[in-house]
């Protein structure tokens, strides 16, 4: 029996600016007709844009039966966030079968949610679904107009910069409610570590009352790429290239280039 992640082909039928930079995919046709939701509020699906072959992850915001939302945060450079920058209307992309983590006890009292612009989704279907007091922390660098439900207590943070974030410090002075609850947090890979530790060894908190995951690496300044891996891709898959002999090409290009 096959391993292999169940794929699908969409159409994206509209897209949406939200903010200067948070553009809403709204995905469908006949290529969704046998994708599910896990119905865990978390959920992220692999995307795979025109022109190639590498997979990023997104939460799926909302799914109606028929139509597969997706709100993707776009900046200067990156493979999906390039292409979702222009009108892709009619374009079809892939998809992955969707998974989640959140996992939240029966029995939690509350519910603290805190992330950067790239957990933003998240954290709003999380919000939207879970029927606890929520307080959330978002470290972003605008509000989406009404994005967050209203009955959510939300801080604002300004991050401190291009490919950097705060939210470690921001953690380690919440006030934290009494009784149980659950803690969810996702943001820059380093920020989450740190994070991680300061629940284990300040808070001692039990493993099953909080989900941390990085979503993204901070660097200095994010870097354009040097070749554009879209010909390689299309001329690969023209002269039935398997992907790993793409890689190689697309690695070869790359040296040529220095």
């Amino acid at each position: 029996m096959s391993t292999r992640a169940q794929q699908y082909d969409a159409e994206v039928l509209r897209r949406e600016r939200l903010s200067d930079h948070l553009v809403r995919l709204v995905l469908g046709g006949p290529g969704l007709s046998g994708f599910a939701s896990t119905g865990i509020p978390d959920e992220w699906v692999g995307l795979v844009v025109p022109g190639q072959f590498q997979s990023r992850y997104y939460t799926v915001r909302s799914w109606t039966g028929s139509e597969l939302t997706l709100d993707v945060v776009v900046h200067d450079v990156g493979l999906v966030t390039e292409w979702a920058a222009r009108d892709v209307v009619g374009d079809t992309v892939t998809i992955s079968e969707p998974k989640g983590s959140f996992a939240m006890p029966e029995d939690a009292a509350w519910l603290m949610l805190v992330g950067d612009l790239t957990a933003l989704p998240a954290m709003a279907r999380i919000a939207e679904e879970v029927d606890v007091p929520t307080r959330i922390w978002a470290e972003v660098p605008e509000q989406p107009p009404a994005y967050v439900p209203e009955r959510a207590d939300v801080t604002w943070l300004t991050p401190p910069g291009a490919g950097r974030s705060l939210l470690a410090e921001a953690v380690e002075s919440i006030d934290w409610p009494d009784g149980s609850g659950y803690f969810w947090m996702a943001g820059e890979s380093a920020q989450m570590r740190a994070i991680r530790k300061h629940l284990m060894r300040e808070r001692r908190l039990p493993s099953t009352a909080y989900d941390v995951m990085g979503y993204w690496r901070g660097v200095a300044q994010r870097q354009p790429r040097a070749v554009d891996p879209g010909p390689i891709y299309r001329a690969g898959k023209a002269a039935g290239k398997s992907d790993e002999q793409i890689w190689a090409d697309y690695d070869n290009a790359r040296e040529a280039d220095v």
